[in-house]
């Protein structure tokens, strides 16, 4: 069963006309990762490179493509664990970046924090010797005329018809060691200086080689308030599936807090699931030389690697 990776371009509702970019661009991160982990990588090398191509296309809401906050400017967070020894790093309110997942990996590798944030996580990817790069090089012309549309004071999250949610990867490798990677622009309009769940360990994802990891997606005050990462985790350390475990855990976040998202789940024998109650969520995960990939509920269509 092993190695395996899943990633997922983000829940809610994608416009047609961006469906088939969206489908083919998790297709592709999860080639790439399964590539780097067929070739001897660990897992933490297949998420942070299924996750970097994801924040370098557009078509997501992660690195360039972006959502812009009330200022219209762009403000991203990024996540990755990795299972064998619980470290993590994480990056807040970063600008200026290319990849966050990268700059949240250095943090994790450099320092003995585990997050970030803002002008600091910028200071710290210039020691680190990471380009910086022009904002406007991160904004696309579709984020900016979504952002322009807004009607001033609109609450941001009923602005997220369109592009929703983050981007993220989880991976068991041939040694049998977990990892996970999260990255966002976070929501649409939100406040300057927003942080979601992505950077927060336990909600924006989690890895544990003795039980599993996980990357969601969705709002990102809904899944902090249930640490939803975790709380799959929980189910799973009780004997659930990994889909028993991200059912329960997203069916008690749309009861209890209205929260819709979705998750990549694996745990650590190659067993995985994609679930989620929102409209659709594109994923893809590659596992034996098979890709599987699905958009709405109920899709699992295969094609060889």
């Amino acid at each position: 069963m092993l190695p395996v990776v899943v990633v997922h371009g983000g829940a809610g509702q994608i416009p047609k006309e961006n469906t088939e970019v969206c489908c083919a661009g998790v297709r592709e991160a999860a080639r790439s990762g399964y590539s780097v982990l067929t070739s001897g990588g660990s897992a933490m090398d297949a998420v942070v490179e299924a996750v970097t191509m994801l924040e370098n296309n557009p078509v997501y809401n992660a690195g360039k493509g972006s959502v812009l906050n009330v200022k219209g400017e762009v403000e991203m967070d990024a996540l990755v664990m990795d299972g064998r020894t619980l470290d993590s790093g994480a990056v807040s309110a970063v600008r200026g970046v290319a990849n966050p997942t990268q700059l949240a990996r250095m943090v994790m590798e450099k320092t003995s924090h585990l997050c970030l944030t803002a002008e600091g996580a910028s200071k710290f990817a210039r020691a680190m010797g990471v380009p910086e790069v022009p904002e406007e090089s991160l904004i696309t012309d579709y984020a900016r005329m979504r952002w322009k549309k807004l009607e001033p004071g609109s609450n941001p999250v009923e602005c997220q018809i369109g592009k929703i949610g983050t981007v993220g990867a989880v991976a068991v490798d041939v040694e049998g060691n977990l990892a996970c990677a999260t990255s966002t622009g976070g929501i649409l309009n939100q406040m300057e200086g927003r942080v979601g769940d992505t950077p927060c360990i336990g909600c924006g994802g989690y890895a544990d080689n003795q039980i599993g990891a996980v990357s969601p997606t969705g709002h990102g005050e809904a899944i902090m308030k249930v640490t939803l990462s975790r709380l799959i985790l929980f189910h799973m350390e009780q004997g659930k599936s990994p889909e028993e475990a991200s059912d329960l855990a997203l069916d008690y976040m749309k009861e209890r807090v209205k929260g819709l998202g979705g998750v990549v789940v694996v745990d650590p024998k190659g067993t995985w699931t994609a679930r989620f109650n929102s409209l659709q969520m594109t994923w893809a995960a590659a596992q034996q030389e098979q890709l599987h990939y699905g958009l709405y509920h109920g899709e699992d269509f295969t094609e060889p690697i």
